[in-house]
């Protein structure tokens, strides 16, 4: 399933970026947003942000939102150390 947001043309208008940044950034905002709430997990926010484990890690940290860490997140890291 697939999700599209409309956004109303003052509200993107508002937002002081260039057009062609503006889906990219809302995208980054939303997977945060998502994952500091705990509706997304690392993984998924990070899938959602098109960002490699270690840039939305430190995007992440930069925004004091804490990690959530759990037997999900331990397994990849194990996978991810292993090569895998």
């Amino acid at each position: 399933m697939t999700v599209q947001l409309e956004i109303p043309d003052g509200v993107t208008q508002a937002i002081r970026l260039p057009e062609g940044r503006i889906k990219r950034e809302l995208l980054v905002e939303l997977a945060l947003a998502l994952y500091s709430q705990g509706f997304l997990s690392f993984g998924k926010a990070r899938e959602l942000a098109d960002m490699s484990k270690y840039e939305f890690g430190l995007l992440v940290g930069k925004r004091d939102i804490l990690r959530h860490y759990g037997p999900e997140e331990l397994e990849e890291d194990i996978a991810y150390a292993s090569g895998e």
